[in-house]
């Protein structure tokens, strides 16, 4: 349950897992609640003669025991400002920032409090941390909440690490369900009520509680509008091949960040996106406001956002299959048996899995399988292929076809 600094585990794969499972318990009419855990100063904080204790319980041996031992004794921090350098000061805690080991060896001393979350659900990414659970009532889902939420804390005390109380927050997922009075609330071990929020930033993207994505899309559309904005008016500045190399890298890396999670959003959400990379290509190539889209993506040999976004969900859905990503996402994608034996029967397919709302078929499991199989009516894969040959094969299957009426869309 521990996604962060590991190869192929990252925050898609992450958050991906986590809404699925949130998804299919409000598909159920259940309720859902979380709790997004905030640390203080985490990685400054891990304590040397614990982190030992837990090498030396996964096996290491004592000579790589004394290695790490070695390797925290006599670190000095100093501080430097405007050619003047502070004395050293010793350092008796945390792992070093910057440094190859830090990472890993802060995901071994944290990752066993995933053994306290009880009967909730629990992610880890680095120091971040969501806590999860879903029934069908409030009440017990928000006292198995709390109990799994104290578990957790006696194993951060444990570990001598602190929680931010004022950042750590709690939010009720009530898309299907009717609005309800003020809930329990959650408390740290020292009294302090958790705030109930509508929106959080996890791992990057906006959740609310309803996860419509409003408010990620809502950032998303005034940075990249900001963006352009100081682009257009230095566009003096810059040559034609520059104009490209910045939008690529100042507008295209931010809509791509989570783009297949936010992917779920309703169409009247995303097509304010489709307004401001279509300013962006018109920076790029000096066109009048009035041309059409489909003139714009031709210009500068781009697809759209939609075919953009596809391309990457469908590498998402292909790497379970091929074993190149975590097993709870693998986990989520069943291969079909063929019962007969057809010409169809010998294309790789996905199980659907049954939907009670249209809700559900939002969640990873099934619009991963569902769109799986779409794809599968046209490129008919019959073996597994490399990843960057179906990349390849993705390109040639994926391209915008104007259905638009517009004169102007030639």
């Amino acid at each position: 349950m521990q996604s962060g600094f590991r190869a192929g585990h990252g925050y898609t794969s992450a958050t991906l897992k986590v809404l699925s499972h949130i998804i299919t318990a409000i598909d159920k009419r259940q309720y859902c609640a979380a709790v997004f855990i905030d640390l203080a100063k985490a990685f400054d904080s891990v304590n040397h003669s614990i982190l030992i204790d837990r090498l030396s319980s996964l096996g290491f041996s004592n000579d790589c025991l004394a290695w790490f031992t070695n390797y925290f004794t006599d670190r000095v921090q100093c501080f430097k400002s405007e050619g003047l350098l502070s004395g050293p000061l010793a350092v008796s805690m945390g792992v070093p920032q910057g440094s190859i080991l830090g990472p890993t060896l802060f995901s071994v001393y944290i990752n066993d409090i995933t053994l306290a979350a009880g009967d909730s659900l629990i992610h880890l990414y680095t120091d971040d941390t969501i806590l999860y659970t879903s029934g069908p009532s409030l009440d017990t889902v928000l006292t198995n909440l709390q109990k799994s939420f104290n578990a957790i804390q006696h194993s951060f005390r444990g570990l001598q690490l602190l929680l931010n109380a004022s950042k750590t927050k709690c939010m009720l997922f009530k898309r299907l369900l009717p609005a309800t009075s003020r809930p329990t609330s959650i408390t740290t071990l020292d009294g302090c009520e958790l705030e109930y929020v509508d929106n959080y930033k996890y791992l990057g993207v906006w959740l609310d509680y309803k996860l419509s994505f409003q408010t990620h899309i809502k950032h998303l559309q005034s940075n990249i509008k900001s963006r352009i904005g100081f682009l257009f008016r230095n566009k003096a500045s810059f040559t034609h091949a520059a104009k490209h190399t910045l939008v690529k890298l100042t507008v295209l890396q931010i809509v791509d960040f989570g783009d297949v999670i936010y992917k779920i959003a309703p169409n009247t959400l995303l097509s304010k996106l489709d307004v401001v990379y279509h300013s962006a290509i018109r920076f790029i190539t000096k066109v009048p406001y009035t041309t059409h889209h489909c003139d714009l993506y031709a210009l500068v040999g781009w697809p759209s956002l939609h075919i953009r976004c596809q391309t990457h969900w469908l590498q998402v859905i292909y790497k379970p299959m091929l074993g190149k990503a975590p097993l709870y996402l693998r986990s989520l994608v069943t291969i079909a048996t063929p019962t007969r034996s057809m010409r169809s029967s010998r294309y790789i397919a996905l199980v659907i899995p049954k939907a009670n709302t249209s809700f559900v078929r939002l969640s990873f499991q099934f619009s991963a399988s569902n769109d799986w199989n779409k794809l599968q009516k046209s490129l008919k894969l019959e073996t597994y292929i490399s990843l960057s040959n179906f990349k390849h094969q993705l390109s040639e299957q994926l391209t915008d076809h104007c259905t638009c009426t517009q004169p102007i869309c030639k």
